[in-house]
């Protein structure tokens, strides 16, 4: 039987470009496979999008 303790939850930090946790998330749910580069450009292009419709 294992005897470890439960896992420690860690802080999320700031998106480096809108400083949100919340983007930071959203990065997270979007990475597949490590590709946190590729993941960032989805998440960042689709909010340069959201930005130009909504004004």
């Amino acid at each position: 039987m294992p005897r470890k303790g439960p896992a420690v939850r860690r802080s999320l930090t700031p998106d480096p470009v809108y400083r949100s946790s919340v983007v930071t998330q959203l990065v997270n749910k979007v990475l597949r496979h490590g590709k946190r580069s590729t993941a960032e450009q989805i998440v960042y292009g689709a909010l340069r999008v959201v930005e130009t419709k909504t004004g």
